[in-house]
């Protein structure tokens, strides 16, 4: 991937907030808690650990294809 434009220290919410276009990926790969309090604090690295999400890796990728197609 060439460009990185969301990490896995970055927090749901402020993924979220900056690229909204990315729910959907979130959705797909079963992290729901976009809308929850706790995505408020809790990194998208903490989130997938505790929502079992094994293909983390390729949700980074799919989150960061939308982030960058967005041209923000």
């Amino acid at each position: 991937m060439s460009e990185t434009k969301i990490t896995r220290e970055m927090t749901i919410e402020e993924a979220v907030r900056q690229y909204p276009e990315t729910i959907p990926v979130f959705l797909t790969y079963g992290l729901h808690c976009i809308g929850c309090h706790v995505a408020n604090w809790e990194t998208i690295e903490q989130g997938a650990q505790t929502h079992g999400i094994t293909n983390f890796d390729s949700m980074m990728q799919d989150l960061n294809k939308v982030a960058v197609s967005t041209g923000r």
